[in-house]
Order: C-alpha cells, then structure tokens, then sequence
C-alpha cells in the first residue's frame, strides 16, 4: 500500500489513449475546443476501462485539480462514478490520493465526494435470472463488503483530515442514504424480540427431539438432513436467527467502538466521551426514540452512560424534558417515560439518590395532571387524550417495583416516611384510573408490594375495573374467540432483558435482571388481575387461587409476563457496586 506520500509524486505511467493531457483538455474546453473533452468522457464512460488507463487519467487530474472549478463538475461528475472499488489496490490508492487533492483544492465538491462514499456503503443489487428474467434478489453476502467498507472508512477519514467541516455536512447524507426500512436483510438488520426468542426456542425444541418445530414452520422437515444438522449444532455464543446473528455482531462492533473511543489505556478520556454522548444523543433522537418495540438498539446509550454518573444522569434529564413537554407529539413523551422507567429500573450503575431524584420530578408532575384534570371537563379515562400521564404511572410503577428494597434498605422508618410522601393512594384513586391502563403485570406487582407497606390499597379499583372489562369476540369462522386489550398504551420498556449472545456479555455487572418474589416479599392475598371471559360470572373474579405454596414469577415486562414467564425469569439478583468516577 502507498504511503500518503507517495500519492502526491507518483509519476504517471505510460497508457495508450487518445486525446492531450487532461491540463490540455480542460484548456481548450475554455477555449471552445470540445472535441479531446468529449473523448475524454467518453473514455471515462468505458466499461472496458484497464487499470492503467484509469492510473493515468487520475495522476493527471491530481495535476490539473486547479482547474477543476464548478464549470467542471460534468467531468468530476464521471470520475465519482468510475468503479474504483472493485479495482487493484493501486488504483484504490490513486483514487484515495485524487478525492484528497479535489476536496483540499474544491471544496464545492466535498457533499459529491462524502455522498458517493456513502452510497457505497449500502451493497449493490444483486439479482437472480433464469432464462434472461429477473426472478429475485440473491440474499448471498458479498465477500468484497468487508474491504470496500474498510476502503470507504479510509477515505472519510482522509477527507475529514483535509476539510475539518466533513462531519456537519456528513450527517445530513447518512439521514438522506439510510436505507428504508423494509429492505432485505442484507442491507439493513431488523429482527423483532418475539421472532428472535421463537427461532432460540426451535433450536432448543429440536435438540431435545420435539416436534413443534415442523408445526412453527421455523424448520422444514423435508429439508435435507445436512442442512438440518447444521441448523441444530449452532455454538453456544450463535444466534439462531440468521438476521440476529448479524445484529449481534453489529451490537458487538458498535459497543466495542464506544469503548475504544471513550477509553484511552483503562483510563476514561472524559473529553472525547462527552464528544461521543453528545453525537449519540442526536442519533437517538431522530432514530431510536421514535422506533417502536426496539429491543437491542438502544443498548448502546445504556452502556455510554455507565461510564460515568454524570452521563447516565444527563440522559434522564434529557427524556424528562423531552417527557413533559407538551410540544412534543404524545408518541415521544410516552416513548421517553418508557425509556425513564426502564432505565432507573436496569441500570445498577444509577444509585437510589437519582432514583428519589427521579421520583421527586415525576410523581409531583403526575400530581400536577390529576389537579388540572380535575377541575376539567376530561377528567376520566381515556388513553388518546392522558395517554402521556398514563405513561408517566407506569414508569413510576415499575421504577417502584425494582428499587423499593434499597429505598427502604438503609433506613426502613425514614424511607417509608418518603414513600408515603409521594401518596401513591391519589394517584391511583384519581378519576383517570390508571391502574386500568397500565400493564396488568406492572399493576399485580405494584399493588401488592403497597399493600404490605401501606402505601396504597389498590384492589378495590383493579376488581372494579375487571368487571368493567367488556371481552371482544373476533372470529371469521364464527367461534368464540375471544380477545382482551391488555396494552391500550401499546407501551414497552426499552431495556427489557438483552437475548444477543454475544454482546449480551458486555453488560455483565451493570445490568438488574429480575427477581422472583415469593409471598414473604409481598404477602399477595390472591391472584387479583385474573382475566374474565364472557362465560365467567361477577363473583368469580374474588375466586382466584391462593398463591400460597407459590412464588410470584412475574417479571414486569411489556411481553404480558403474568400470563407467561420470559426467558430472564430466574435469574439471580445480583448485587453489583455502583459506579463511580
């Protein structure tokens, strides 16, 4: 490989062409002679172009970069769109060593050079044919991909050297190439948690010999047994979803990248940090926040902020403001008290003086809801219009939940004096009742563990609302198939347990996962938030069963937990020490 020395005195080399130097070109064009300057094009229009030829043009233009004003853009135009990538490291150098000069000496044409980079980035179509028809796009990996994009880094690393601008003006081209959401797989990674744990749970169901794998569709049993046996001796650390797997790697990629920037030898370099956040922030915003239902995305603000308090406290600052400002659509502000909630709850890095902070905003702004709601004309329960003031509950519920051990911990008589401070009774004896929007899981839990400290009595309210449930029968085929809304929010927390494997280990010791409770914690009388159907009578909602030789296995997700436990459920909690810098 050339040093950057020697891409600005390598000497031309010998080719066969037609036509004067490109200086002699760009001259007579001036002077009204277009007949070497449409040659020119045309050559550059090649496809048979030889390396050398292209060696050539390019020293030449390197001479001549000048004369390249806006009157040429037509030309420069061509020499973006020569296929450069795929041609001999030489000639990669040589075109390296020319967007150098151009942009040093043009900077008219920085946005052209930074966007035919970008574009390269997103892989070409490749298309199947059979009997000269377009039949569809072949989903086989380029084996060049790699390279280019490691060539493709080098050159916005070089032009970022040259033009200090370079990242102000390529932002807005990474938003204007992104690839569209229902792409292929192989241009851009999406997969859902739920896809992700049924292809984990069909591995797992045809190891041990099962058969509801043909059932699912997940394996096709009239495959050819090789193939079968590849899919069922995956590695410990390879995900079994093909689109998982490569999300996996990318998570790996991203947060490896995080580190390397924000550590210099073990030490955090506090300055480029603070440089990263700032960078991150701003992707969050226009990409994250507003996605539905990410599962792993997000992962990599929660692991930026654990490298100092300062950075895990900024990034709830920013939700909360983002959270009660009435400006903002309602999706974001929910959006923003789900990611509050789910990161206070998750993150052991956050010691329970923010958490009380936290409380301290948003139990008084819920407060603050129920006094003005109350002297209005829509002071009653409707998702649509207090959709972010349900939102704001189910984060406190669930922060709660998680963390009223070690509020009480330390000082029981002092911590349940600050609990019941926060008059949790109002909040869920207010006319807006938002015990009945919140997710029944977050609620069972919610309204036992206040029952024991006496915080709140909430089972009065959750058994009216049970009779007030109004089952919807939904059937083609006229059966009783009946339906029950138990997420009007639509809601789900952000940091719901991590299923990559393998990045998955990077958040080893910074991560809650849940515990079970058992009665001695919560001292549940009965399963209150059992669903009715249409056949069943009033009383039998007060029939539940005893919980009491049970634990309560519910992990507070936004799956529906209490109706089926998700694979985190189990795990140990581990105490880990807090962070701090």
């Amino acid at each position: 490989m050339l040093g950057e020395s020697e891409f600005f005195s390598s000497p031309p080399r010998k080719a066969v062409r037609f036509g004067g130097t490109v200086t002699e070109i760009l001259k007579k064009y001036k002077q009204g002679d277009t007949v070497d300057y449409d040659l020119l094009m045309t050559q550059l229009d090649d496809p048979e172009i030889k390396d050398a030829q292209i060696i050539n043009w390019l020293q030449e233009f390197r001479d001549a970069v000048a004369q390249l004003t806006k009157d040429f853009e037509h030309v420069v135009s061509k020499i973006l769109k020569l296929p450069w990538l795929s041609r001999s490291p030489v000639v990669i150098e040589e075109y390296l060593a020319f967007l150098s000069n151009l942009v040093s000496a043009q900077t008219v044409y920085l946005r052209s050079c930074l966007s035919m980079l970008v574009s390269s980035f997103v892989p070409g179509r490749i298309v199947i044919q059979e009997n000269g028809v377009d039949i569809s796009d072949s989903e086989d990996e380029d084996e060049n991909l790699p390279r280019n994009f490691e060539i493709c880094h080098r050159a916005l690393q070089t032009i970022a050297k040259y033009v200090p601008s370079t990242p102000q003006f390529l932002m807005p081209i990474l938003v204007e190439k992104f690839p569209f959401a229902n792409k292929s797989a192989r241009i851009l990674v999406s997969a859902s948690r739920n896809d992700i744990e049924d292809a984990e749970e069909a591995v797992a169901e045809a190891k041990n010999g099962l058969s509801t794998c043909a059932e699912e569709g997940l394996f096709d049993m009239d495959e050819d047994e090789g193939k079968r046996k590849i899919q069922l001796s995956l590695p410990n650390d390879e995900m079994a979803h093909p689109v998982a797997e490569r999300l996996d790697f990318l998570m790996s990629v991203l947060l490896a990248y995080i580190k390397d920037i924000c550590y210099d030898n073990d030490e955090l370099a506090l300055t480029r940090t603070k440089e990263l956040y700032r960078d991150l922030i701003v992707v969050f915003d226009k990409l994250v926040l507003p996605t539905h239902a990410s599962c792993h995305v997000q992962y990599f603000m929660f692991y930026i902020c654990s490298f100092k308090l300062g950075l895990a406290e900024a990034f709830l600052e920013h939700l909360w403001k983002m959270m009660q400002n009435p400006n903002n659509p309602a999706i974001i502000r929910q959006a923003a008290a789900g990611y509050i909630g789910s990161f206070l709850a998750r993150a052991t890095y956050i010691p329970v003086l923010t958490v009380k902070t936290c409380f301290d905003l948003l139990v008084p702004w819920i407060h603050d809801y129920i006094d003005n709601q109350d002297a209005g004309t829509k002071a009653y329960c409707d998702v649509a219009l207090h959709g972010p003031f349900y939102s704001a509950c189910q984060a406190v519920f669930y922060i709660f939940i998680f963390r009223y051990k070690q509020i009480l911990d330390r000082n029981l008589k002092k911590g349940l004096t600050y609990l019941q401070n926060l008059n949790f009774e109002r909040i869920v004896m207010c006319q807006l009742n938002p015990l009945k929007v919140c997710l029944p899981s977050v609620v069972n839990l919610f309204a036992a563990i206040t029952r024991k400290f006496q915080l709140a009595f909430c089972y009065t309210v959750i058994e009216r609302n049970n009779r007030q449930i109004i089952p919807v029968v939904r059937s083609s085929t006229g059966g009783d198939l009946i339906q029950i809304c138990t997420n009007p929010l639509d809601s789900f927390f952000p940091f719901d347990p991590y299923i990559l494997k393998r990045s998955k280990k990077i958040f080893d010791g910074i991560y809650q996962v849940w515990e079970d409770l058992s009665l001695q914690d919560i001292q549940a009388p009965q399963k209150i938030m059992k669903l009715e159907t249409a056949e069943d009578e009033e009383d039998d909602f007060l029939k539940g069963e005893s919980l009491q030789n049970e634990p309560i296995g519910i992990t507070p997700s936004s799956f529906e937990s209490y109706m089926h436990s998700p694979s985190s459920v189990g795990s140990p909690l581990a105490e880990f020490p807090l962070h701090h810098f």
